[in-house]
């Protein structure tokens, strides 16, 4: 039987101390697969691959999924403006899915019958990992050391050390996970209900001292120009603007849910480009949507997000919503402009031929030419006709 397991490899703590335990405690033949999401620089994969195979890995593989991360979800978080709790872009909660999906298929494409993640056993990774595998994988073992040994982050680092990898482990207290959309930052301060992350925490300090007005270009809904310079895919796009978003320390917060497990949880993040994304866009749909496109836009783009939360992404009623939220997009085309300063930015406003406002039917506040005073008494009138029988009835039964 083959001894083969393929971990889920991030180059943090507890995937470094799984490679460990693994071969070491357990004599499996290590295969470390790091999943590029849109986090890594080459010079950090190759530090990766240097410390995968030191610990003991029998190989390392970089699986790139940022087109598909982009192409079959990212895009529909942008068109539903989606934000957990009107707060968190889901940096992490959506790129963990496309993660589990290459280590499936990278575990059947060498024969591996186990995968292995570092998931503890508090958070929502472990629900979203081990669904994916008992969906994709074919009879395949999950292996979680750390929520089956229930290790505290210090236990951890203290196996390392007295196997000899006695590395910086000084930033280990947070677990820090990187995307295009977004970095989240968890640990020692997010464990509390009232403590805030230290700047050093956080992935890019701040630079910037004046402001800068930046133009975006969206096309049905995509991103696909910044600063006038339009791009082949939006992902070049989104990683333009957080060049830009950078020294500016934009798009921190601490998010506070509820996870799939039914406990409460808070995460730092910090993710300039998304936010900035996600409300430019909203702002150009407010301008070219009717009321009621708006409105149900707002519900799917509501129930999209909760069930990416919550691991359902590979239900078939997601392709049913995101056929919607596609079909929504048709007119959200034109260009906003964003003030960014420091820790924080302005929209400014549109431009689009698309632009609802620019009718010629009139300016609210101001005048109207479609329709007459005579013909908003009439409506009036009949619009609140149901309150005032319903009020009328009411008030006899009080009498």
């Amino acid at each position: 039987m083959s001894n083969k397991v393929v971990l889920a490899y991030s180059g943090g703590l507890d995937t470094s101390f799984c490679i460990l335990y693994l071969t070491q405690e357990k004599g499996y033949e290590v295969h470390a697969l790091t999943v590029d999401t849109g986090g890594f620089s080459a010079e950090q994969l190759q530090k990766m691959e240097e410390r995968a195979l030191a610990l003991g890995a029998k190989s390392f593989q970089v699986a790139n999924a940022l087109k598909d991360y982009y192409d079959q979800c990212i895009r529909y978080m942008v068109f539903g403006n989606v934000l957990r709790n009107n707060t968190y872009p889901l940096s992490v909660s959506a790129e963990r899915m496309f993660q589990a999906i290459e280590t499936a298929r990278f575990a059947e494409k060498i024969g591996a019958k186990a995968v292995a993640h570092g998931s503890t056993g508090a958070g929502n990774d472990q629900v979203r990992f081990d669904l994916a595998f008992n969906v994709l994988g074919k009879d395949l073992e999950v292996i979680t050391p750390i929520r089956d040994l229930r290790l505290s982050r210090q236990e951890e680092i203290d196996y390392l050390v007295k196997g000899g990898f006695n590395w910086n482990w000084e930033k280990a207290k947070y677990s820090i996970n990187q995307g295009i959309w977004g970095t989240s930052v968890g640990g020692a301060e997010t464990l509390t209900s009232h403590q805030a992350l230290p700047e050093e925490a956080y992935p890019t300090q701040l630079t910037a001292k004046d402001s800068q007005v930046v133009e975006l270009e969206f096309v049905k809904g995509e991103l696909q120009g910044v600063e006038g310079k339009r791009y082949a895919h939006p992902t070049e796009a989104i990683m333009a603007l957080s060049q830009i978003c950078e020294p500016y320390a934009l798009g921190r917060d601490i998010h506070v849910g509820d996870t799939i497990i039914g406990i409460k949880g808070r995460v730092g993040f910090e993710a300039g480009a998304p936010l900035l994304i996600i409300k430019a866009h909203h702002l150009l749909e407010k301008h070219t949507l009717t009321k009621w496109q708006q409105y149900w836009r707002e519900q799917m783009g509501n129930w999209y997000g909760m069930m990416l939360h919550e691991a359902q992404f590979l239900d078939p009623v997601m392709r049913n919503i995101e056929t919607f939220l596609e079909d929504t997009q048709e007119h959200v085309t034109g260009k906003v402009w964003v003030k960014l300063m420091p820790y924080r930015f302005e929209l400014q406003g549109i431009e689009s031929p698309n632009d609802l406002m620019n009718s010629t039917f009139g300016h609210y506040g101001e005048m109207n030419k479609g329709f007459s005073g005579d013909d908003v008494k009439g409506f009036t009138k009949i619009l609140g006709n149901q309150t005032k029988i319903f009020h009328s009835v009411h008030q006899k039964k009080g009498e």
